[in-house]
């Protein structure tokens, strides 16, 4: 085959993604949960297939039986984790502390270990479920690794504040990028985090903005400096933006598989419109439904009897049917649960992938010639331990 140009095409579209996940929405609901392993499994087939390097689409191929499965074995597992963890806190507790605060608030720190274990552990189980051109991804075995690096990590970042960010996120990211392999190919992750503060300078700068407006508006208590708060906030949430785009372009343009190497150009400004386009479009449709469920409830109450409102009037609120109620809540937790999800997806989720996969081309394509088929790599969890704790929602 042929590698003389392998700018990346997207085939993904809104009406699509719209009725994908609003039935799987659906279903999964009325399974209570069962079926969200299906809903996963068909909407990240819908997605990998719509990224094209080369017209050549992405794979996934796991199956949602595997997730399954995969949850029941990381619930066994981590009832019996929190369960002895909980009891041994609670005893030191009790007996150094006399009382169970203490206890909870280190029970929060011994399960932060396998939220990263969880998370390395996924995006192996995804990577070795995703191919393209018949060829396997793969992510070595290193969890261990990975987790203490990200609680010291995460952990200094926590102390100065979030200054320690893009450190941070270079060393996790190099650190998962150095294990991955494209069929026998390792990748690598060049560059440096030095990279990665210059597009976090925005973020920097607005916050130092933020913090000054309060402090001299407090002092001062002149609310005349108040409004300069906006410009802080704008200024926060074109950083944000300009995070996102420039720190994958930092990261993606200096991996490497062998000789070959990738190439993007994301613009700040079209991520700005997604987001600000998307949450426009998403709260316009999700008012003018919940104005529609409105009608339709309040039709079904006036169906009930003609009486109802008289008594209502009256005071006499226990002649509403209990079924009322019920239904009413059921369609707020659709509306909501269901239905927001499905609107993000449409105008969020899809237009970024979008905008990300069609800027970015893989440079010198030839050299993927030498690339060969991987051993399939068995999970007996799969995603099991993301999907238990609360880590399951991202494709």
């Amino acid at each position: 085959m042929a590698f003389a140009d392998l700018r990346t095409d997207y085939a993904g579209e809104k009406p699509r993604i719209f009725n994908l996940a609003l039935v799987t929405g659906v279903f999964t609901v009325l399974t209570v949960g069962f079926y969200r392993f299906w809903m996963k499994t068909r909407m990240r087939r819908y997605y990998w297939s719509a990224i094209r390097p080369g017209g050549i689409p992405l794979e996934y191929v796991g199956t949602p039986t595997e997730k399954l499965l995969g949850f029941f074995t990381a619930v066994v597992f981590l009832a019996f984790y929190i369960g002895i963890v909980n009891l041994i806190l609670m005893f030191f507790s009790f007996s150094l502390f006399e009382g169970t605060a203490p206890a909870y608030a280190v029970s929060v720190v011994g399960l932060t270990p396998m939220i990263f274990f969880a998370q390395y552990r996924a995006r192996r189980y995804v990577l070795a479920r995703t191919r393209w051109r018949g060829i396997r991804f793969g992510l070595e075995p290193g969890v261990a690794g990975f987790v203490w690096r990200s609680m010291l990590h995460w952990g200094l970042t926590v102390v100065t504040a979030g200054l320690y960010w893009p450190v941070k996120t270079y060393y996790l990211e190099k650190y998962r990028v150095d294990r991955t392999y494209y069929g026998d190919h390792r990748m690598h992750q060049g560059g440096s985090w030095k990279t990665l503060v210059k597009p976090m300078i925005h973020v920097y700068l607005a916050l130092v903005t933020l913090v000054a407006v309060v402090a001299v508006t407090t002092v001062t208590e002149d609310p005349r400096y108040a409004p300069l708060g906006m410009l802080g906030m704008g200024w926060f949430v074109y950083g944000l933006a300009h995070w996102k785009a420039q720190s994958f372009k930092a990261l993606t343009e200096t991996k490497t598989l062998g000789d070959v190497r990738l190439r993007t150009a994301p613009r700040t400004g079209r991520i700005i419109g997604i987001y600000a386009g998307g949450w426009a479009a998403m709260f316009g449709i999700f008012v003018a439904a919940s104005i529609v469920i409105g009608i339709v409830v309040a039709m079904i109450v006036a169906a009930v009897g003609s009486n109802l409102f008289a008594d209502i009037e009256e005071g006499n609120l226990a002649a509403i049917p209990r079924f009322v109620p019920i239904l009413f809540g059921l369609l707020i937790y659709f509306s909501y649960f269901v239905f927001w999800s499905v609107l993000k997806e449409t105008f969020i989720s899809l237009p970024m992938m979008k905008h990300f996969a069609e800027v970015t081309e893989i440079v010198n394509p030839d050299a993927l010639r030498a690339v060969r088929q991987r051993a399939r790599d068995e999970f007996a969890e799969a995603e099991g331990f993301a999907d238990a704790l609360p880590l399951g929602d991202a494709f």
